[in-house]
């Protein structure tokens, strides 16, 4: 369940986006006062945050000022001014979205839906660009290999193998499989080239080359990353 902070102090508002919210699913927190919504936002407990621009203590301004510095969730700015310049300044200084009173409280959970969503496909595709197992982690869209926190030195062929081995954790390439997918041309002969690639990058990868942690050698079929 995602988990909801809205920083209002008109209690009829917050209650109202607080129930129709919760009955979307929504588990939601208010808190009526600009610095103790900063000190609760900061818990690190939200998957997105709903600030109001006029509070006591601190403004919505700082608040997603301050709050952007440290958190790369969705915050939605909520204000009775509608004037662009508020707007462009709430979005200039990190609001994903500006609602100007009076708003329909549908059109609210429709924009925190699609806020969240979009948040979760973008985490999900930064996560899957790095790869971890054990010491070894890979950086695909950097094409950066790290094996103990050092950075290992690997050729364009030597990457691809590994990434293509980790990608597919567990399953089991046969060398011409890896020549086929790696160089794009069909397995034709001597599949030496592959074990090459392979010996040179355990040389690089693994603490003790002979007891390979992470690219297993499956006797007859070929090779599987294990780590």
């Amino acid at each position: 369940m995602s988990k909801i902070l809205i920083i209002e102090d008109d209690v009829n508002i917050a209650e109202l986006e607080k129930d129709y919210l919760e009955i979307s699913g929504y588990e939601v927190v208010i808190v009526n006062d600009g610095q103790k919504g900063i000190l609760e936002a900061k818990k690190g407990e939200y998957d997105l945050i709903i600030i109001d621009v006029m509070l006591p203590s601190v403004d919505g301004f700082q608040i997603c000022k301050n709050l952007r510095l440290v958190l790369d969730i969705p915050m939605i700015m909520v204000s009775a001014n509608g004037d662009d310049i508020d707007k462009i300044r709430g979005l200039g200084l990190g609001a994903n979205d500006y609602i100007t009173k009076p708003f329909s409280p549908n059109e609210l959970v429709a924009r925190v839906n699609a806020h969240i969503k979009n948040y979760k496909r973008i985490k999900k595709e930064i996560v899957e660009e790095i790869i971890e197992s054990g010491d070894l982690i890979i950086d695909k869209e950097k094409r950066v290999v790290e094996v103990a926190g050092k950075g290992i030195t690997l050729t364009i062929k030597e990457f691809d193998i590994l990434e293509l081995l980790a990608r597919n954790h567990g399953k089991v390439f046969s060398k011409e499989e890896i020549f086929e997918k790696i160089w794009h041309v069909d397995s034709i002969g001597d599949m030496s080239t592959v074990t090459v690639h392979v010996r040179n990058l355990r040389e690089k990868i693994e603490m003790d080359p002979t007891k390979p942690k992470y690219i297993e050698t499956v006797w007859g079929v070929g090779y599987k990353f294990k780590g």
